[in-house]
């Protein structure tokens, strides 16, 4: 299986900001959506966001207007800008390849005062 290499997480204070990054092959990056899934602690893998490799996007409603997901086609990198975090957003954070049914490894969120 190819890797997903995802970076960025952390811990924040309610209210802060974070931005999640995620590698992908050439390969992959070209040909799939690739979104954002996130897993809180006792709760089901959810889908937060994704892109499509032509830039549409899709949000869950807890992201709209607070979550911005993003592409950059030069380094094979998507990227989760999130705001206004909340301490219902710890979780962690796993880059998803559609396509391929790649995951990353997972990246911890934690917003906390």
């Amino acid at each position: 299986q190819e890797q997903l290499v995802e970076s960025g997480g952390g811990l924040v204070q309610p209210g802060g900001s974070l931005q999640l990054s995620c590698v992908a092959s050439q390969n992959v990056f070209s040909i799939s959506p690739i979104g954002w899934y996130r897993q809180a602690p006792g709760k089901e893998r959810e889908l937060v966001t994704r892109i499509t490799p032509g830039g549409d996007t899709t949000y869950a409603d807890s992201a709209k207007g607070r979550f911005t997901i993003s592409r950059d086609n030069a380094k094979n990198t998507v990227y989760l800008q999130l705001r206004s975090l909340k301490p219902e957003d710890t979780a962690v954070y796993y880059c998803h390849a559609f396509f391929f049914n790649y995951w990353g490894q997972g990246i911890q969120v934690t917003v906390s005062s």
